[in-house]
Order: C-alpha cells, then structure tokens, then sequence
C-alpha cells in the first residue's frame, strides 16, 4: 500500500512578517516549523501502514530549506521524501499551490506506484484557506473527506474505507472507495516522536528534489504569482479591543459563583438567554 502526504513548512505564527509590497509572507529570517495539522495527517498514515503495510511517502513544495522539515518528517517515520522547489512556484495562492502538487503527485506515481491514499492536513497556520487539499483532489479526480477524526477501517483488497467525519451536527461515519484524499483533524491522534533507527536513517537519506521540468510541470504559466488569480488588497492587524476583561467576584459557594458568573454573561449579552433557549428547544 502507497500512501502519500501532503506537508508544508511554515513559518512561527508567532513571528510572521508581510511583505508590505506583494502582501505574501515574508519568510526570510523567520524561524519555520511543519505544519502542525499535517503531523496529524503522518501520524495516521504511519499508523496505516504500520497494519497494513507498505510505504509512506511526504511531498512538500517550497524553498530548499524546505528539505529540513521533509527530514524531520523520515525521522518520525515516513519512506520516502519528495522537494518540489524551483523560483516559478514563489508567490503560489492555493490554486497554483494544487496544481503543482497534483502534478508532483502523478509523477510520484510513475516512479514509484501510484498513492492508494493521499493525506494533508485541514489547513496550514499561515494561511488558514482549507484549499489546498480539496484543490489536489479535484486535479487528481480522487474522492475527498475533509475533517476526519477516525479512521475505523481500510481494507486494500476491496479498495475501500471507512472514517469518521466531525460536522457541526456531530460525527459522520462515511465509507469510500480508494484511492482517495483525507484531510485530518487536529487531536485526532498522538504524533510519535520516532524511533532512533529513523532518526539515523533520516541523517543521511537522499531527498528527492525536483524542479518544475524534473516534476513534469509542462504549464509554468499556472505557477507562482502568475498563476495566482488570488489578490490580497490589504493585510492588517487587528486593532485592541477597547473593552477590557471583566472581573466576576465569587460567591461563598460553588453553586453562588456560578450564579453570578451566568447573571454577568445575560446582563452583557441580552439575547445570550433567548438563544440558548431556542437551541435547546430544539434538541
């Protein structure tokens, strides 16, 4: 069983920096991490193939540098690793960002077996979109689940499998057929902290890395800022709330605070009591 997954590496979201002319991220000298959702995603395939076996192969597209998330990520545990790097892919939106991954992704399929699974995380930190993997899906004409929490089963011989879908309304149990595109909820597993073996294997593993020719990128035109129809008219922070926090003092008792910490919420929010009526009414 082949499994692919979809990382990113992104920078501290404690210390992004926009470029005030392009308004895109300014990641020169800002320290990068992997995605956090996406450990989610490679935890859940390393388990999957753990059971089931196989190989596990992580694509990324970015900057060289890039190259020290993919081996943070063969440390952990995953096959193989794929760079998608070259200066025409600078400046992606998520539409751009999909086609070069789906390219990618097909040429991974050539050289080494077609993926059974595609996993990504539901989103990125620095760009909070949710895009980019619904978006590989649909070049790769695969079936999409977004938001799962579970896998409860995957059966290669008949092609199918089964997960759990959080929604609004509560848990959606789905069952497709393979090969597909998951997305992973946060907290949906514990991310391993690899075993020693890995770690070493990843010191001196090769990282394959391929330029938008060697991916088979035909089309340079649907790359990078040219390909990007996304505009981002203006970027800001917000501004302080003038409203400070509030203190509610505490009754003698348990059942006392909790009185006059209700009592506060309905006086500051008028239609909090109607709202939480009409919704209870409903269930």
């Amino acid at each position: 069983m082949h499994i692919l997954v979809c990382i990113k590496q992104v920078p501290d979201s404690a210390q992004i920096r926009i470029n005030p002319v392009t308004q895109t991220i300014m990641r020169q000298g800002v320290p990068t991490i992997i995605n956090p959702y996406d450990l989610f995603s490679l935890e859940e395939a390393l388990r999957l193939r753990d059971t089931l076996g196989g190989e596990v192969t992580v694509l990324t597209m970015g900057p060289p540098m890039a190259a020290d998330s993919l081996r943070k990520t063969l440390a952990i545990g995953a096959d193989r690793a794929v760079l998608l790097t070259d200066r025409s892919f600078a400046g992606s939106d998520t539409l751009a960002t999909s086609y070069a991954l789906a390219q990618a992704i097909r040429k991974i399929g050539e050289l080494f077996g077609k993926p059974d699974l595609v996993f990504a995380g539901k989103q990125t930190i620095d760009g909070d979109t949710a895009q980019v993997g619904p978006g590989v899906a649909k070049r790769l004409d695969l079936l999409q689940l977004t938001y799962v929490s579970k896998i409860s089963e995957c059966d290669p011989e008949k092609g199918e499998i089964v997960v759990e879908r959080r929604s609004e309304g509560g848990v959606h149990v789905l069952k497709t057929k393979l090969p597909c595109l998951i997305t992973m909820m946060e907290g949906s597993n514990v991310v391993r902290r690899g075993a020693m073996k890995d770690a070493l294997r990843a010191a001196r593993a090769e990282i394959v890395t391929w330029s938008a020719k060697e991916a088979g990128i035909e089309d340079i035109t649907k790359c990078g800022l040219k390909g990007s129809p996304t505009v981002v008219k203006k970027v800001f922070a917000p501004p302080p709330r003038s409203e400070r926090a509030i203190l509610v003092e505490p009754g003698d008792t348990a059942s006392q605070a909790a009185e006059s910490l209700i009592d506060t919420l309905f006086k500051r929010q008028p239609t909090l009591e109607q709202d939480l009526a009409k919704t209870a009414a409903e269930y």
